[in-house]
């Protein structure tokens, strides 16, 4: 196991500047998830960690050694990648043990390591297929193996779970779960799915246009987003965002808006607040609860649509001229164009400056 160090990074990939002045330090033992939209340099940082890009500027530590410079095969890595690159006229087991006979490890241990590996993700019985005789789950399965062998002391994940559909991604995720929680090696994982990210991630570290913009456990970047950027990618439905002002009445501080009045006494800002400045408003929608008009506590609003989900149901809802998603038991019955009461959980509340959308 080891740590990883990332120290002013700049990468610069014909001639347009990728990542910038980047800082990060990976914990050893735990799942980093680079979260973030196509295009933001998440997949250009884990290829650069594992020596398959120059360095422009800054460094590259793993395990306390400096590998800035250091070829791939050198680095005590291993690498899954979003396509499979099995070798197909290999069966399972030669294809996780390639990488070992080349380098030159003796039978007897590798025999080892590939059962340790085919045991941890249930390859046993198909050790003697063929990749085009497995699904794409099972193909996944013996990548991942191919990287376990190595007994790396970093694993990297480049989106490996994307080609998949949605009931294998969920188990897959499962078992990458478990095996980070038996292997307790350092692992980093890309992706643009912010279900994995919350599922697998010790931390997320969310980047937007070469820049982390927040990194922290998934239930604190949930909770507290560092900006609307962040507030907006996480979530589904995402979170709702609502323009207003901040006012100082007799009563303390509030959110106002058309058809809201939202009080702020429990909100930490992080600093003094000015009376009548811009902001936005940040409210998840399962942080808003309905009740009858006549006892609405923050504000008023119209049934407009509803959708079913199973086991909840989106009922989306028009506040003046503002519309909100709000997040119900499926057993719920507002009825469409009915008028209801708005009442928002008071201590789940995030507030944005509306010039600079960073947190307040």
């Amino acid at each position: 196991m080891a740590n990883v160090q990332i120290k002013d990074l700049d990468i610069v990939l014909g001639g347009v500047s990728i990542l910038k002045s980047m800082n990060l330090e990976i914990q050893d033992g735990e799942f980093l998830v680079l979260l973030g939209p196509s295009g933001c340099g998440k997949s250009t940082l884990l290829h650069t960690i594992a020596g398959f890009n120059e360095v422009h500027e800054g460094s590259i530590h793993i395990g306390g050694r400096d590998v800035t410079w250091a070829d791939p095969k050198d680095r005590d890595i291993g690498m899954v990648f979003q396509s499979y690159a099995l070798y197909p006229t290999m069966n399972v087991e030669r294809n996780m043990s390639f990488g070992l006979r080349v380098a030159g490890v003796p039978k007897a241990e590798i025999a080892k390591r590939v059962a340790r590996a085919a045991d941890m993700l249930h390859l046993q019985d198909l050790l003697h297929r063929r990749p085009s005789q497995l699904s794409g789950g099972q193909r996944q399965r013996v990548a991942i193996g191919r990287a376990l062998v190595r007994d790396a002391k970093v694993f990297l994940f480049d989106e490996p779970l994307s080609n998949l559909d949605a009931k294998l991604r969920a188990e897959l995720r499962r078992e990458l779960k478990q095996l980070h929680k038996d292997l307790r090696t350092t692992m980093i994982y890309v992706t643009h799915d912010q279900v994995e990210a919350m599922t697998l991630a010790s931390r997320i570290a969310v980047m937007r246009s070469g820049v982390i913009q927040q990194i922290d456990t998934p239930a604190e970047i949930y909770a507290r987003p560092a900006n609307m950027f962040v507030a907006g990618f996480l979530g589904s439905p995402s979170m709702n965002f609502v323009e207003g002002c901040l006012q100082r009445t007799n009563a303390g501080w509030c959110f106002a808006s058309a058809g809201l009045h939202i009080p702020l006494d429990a909100y930490p800002f992080k600093s003094p607040p000015v009376h009548e400045q811009r902001c936005v408003l940040g409210v998840r929608p399962e942080s808003i609860k309905l009740c009858e008009p006549a006892v609405a506590v923050h504000g008023q609003a119209t049934v407009s649509l509803i959708e079913p989900m199973g086991s909840s149901q989106i009922v989306w809802l028009q506040v003046a001229d503002h519309t909100l998603s709000v997040q119900l038991e499926a057993q719920a019955s507002p009825a469409l164009d009915s008028n209801v009461g708005v009442q928002v959980a008071l201590g789940e509340l995030s507030l944005f400056d509306a010039g600079t959308q960073e947190r307040l």
